[in-house]
């Protein structure tokens, strides 16, 4: 049977429309992608790929990309995490399934998730059945567990294993205690090529239904390529179908798997 995949994290854009000033000095990431690149790109590797979770770029206008992505017509785009400051009153973008406040960012500073009206955001997102969406700096996440454990019914959803440096005690203890939380799950990417010591040690800690696929493409491609982390991933999960399917319906609430492309 052919691997059915939901990929949990992928970013499209369009230079020539939008302004994502973390691309200046990465040229190899300054063109247009398009979902149906990606799917086309899976196609390629002989898996049957369903569609995505779409994850906002740090883009210089939010505004223009959350208008641009409720736009995209493409039932491949499953779900919309978009971006948002986190407040009790936040304007929450009209296509926005979930939130990502990033706090990966320079102009973010340390310390911004503990600041109240981040609370008060969660505590929305949490009544309103809506994840959030966490990126935050390598060696940050142990900044985010107590914050996490203040409202422990929001879904958050831990992008890139928590950006950890590797499976040095501090982010070991990170991890786990985030593991412990009641809807925490995790995505199995990066930017870098993952490592493998930590994707054991998330395995390890994390119940196995809350372990997401996730490619972060384009942004694979920098320092490896799709299809190198899709055999890693392999590799390491075989072809689990909650690995890469299920877990992310859970995780983000997709009610129905689209039919297989090009299937009558």
């Amino acid at each position: 049977m052919t691997l059915r995949i939901i990929d949990s994290h992928v970013h499209v854009w369009d230079p020539a429309v939008q302004r994502l000033q973390w691309l200046d000095g990465l040229p190899r990431l300054r063109k247009r992608y398009t979902i149906d690149d990606l799917a086309a790109a899976y196609d390629q590797l002989g898996v049957d790929f369903r569609g995505a979770v779409y994850v906002e770029v740090d883009a210089a206008d939010p505004g223009l990309e959350n208008r641009l992505i409720a736009a995209n017509p493409s039932p491949l785009i499953l779900k919309r995490m978009l971006r948002a400051r986190l407040s009790a009153g936040m304007p929450l973008p009209d296509a926005a399934d979930g939130i990502r406040e990033p706090l990966h960012i320079g102009s973010q500073p340390r310390g911004r998730c503990r600041e109240r009206d981040f609370i008060e955001g969660l505590e929305l997102l949490a009544a309103r059945g809506m994840p959030f969406e966490l990126c935050n700096r390598a060696g940050e996440l142990s900044d985010m567990v107590g914050v996490f454990r203040e409202v422990p019914e929001v879904t958050v959803i831990i992008d890139h294993m928590g950006n950890v440096p590797g499976p040095d005690d501090a982010s070991k203890r990170a991890l786990a205690d985030m593991a412990e939380l009641p809807n925490a799950y995790v995505k199995i990417s990066g930017d870098d090529p993952v490592d493998p010591d930590v994707v054991a040690y998330v395995r390890a800690v994390f119940d196995p239904k809350k372990l997401l696929y996730a490619s972060n493409w384009p942004v694979v491609g920098l320092n490896s390529t799709l299809a190198d982390h899709l055999r890693l991933m392999r590799e390491m999960f075989g072809d689990d179908e909650d690995f890469f399917l299920g877990n992310a319906r859970r995780a983000y609430g997709i009610d129905a798997v689209p039919p297989e492309r090009g299937a009558d």
